[in-house]
C-alpha cells in the first residue's frame, strides 16, 4: 500500500475512531495522523495476538487501524491530552 493509501486509510479509521470514542475533533490532520498511527499500533497488536495477514490491504487495514486508532485515542483522553491551545 503506498502513501496514498495510507493516508485514506487512516482518514476512514481516524474518523471511525472519533465517532466510536467520543474524541473531540482535531482537525482533517489530526484526524489522519491518529488514524496512520493507529494503523501501526494496531498491526503491532494484531501481529503480537497472531493476527498476520489482516491488515494487508482493503477493509482489513482499515478495520485494523480502526482498532490500533482507539486504542490511541483511550491513551490519549486517560493522559487528559486536549487538542485545544487555549480556552477563552
Amino acid at each position: 500500500m503506498g502513501i496514498l493509501g495510507w493516508i485514506i486509510v487512516g482518514l476512514i479509521a481516524g474518523g471511525l475512531a472519533r465517532m466510536a470514542t467520543g474524541s473531540e475533533k482535531r482537525g482533517c490532520l489530526g484526524t489522519m495522523v491518529i488514524g496512520v498511527l493507529g494503523g501501526i499500533v494496531g498491526g503491532v497488536l494484531f501481529n503480537a495476538a497472531g493476527g498476520h495477514g489482516i491488515g494487508d490491504g482493503g477493509i482489513g487495514s482499515i478495520f485494523v487501524a480502526f482498532i490500533g486508532a482507539c486504542v490511541l485515542l483511550f491513551i490519549l483522553q486517560a493522559l487528559g491530552v486536549n487538542n485545544r491551545r487555549s480556552r477563552r
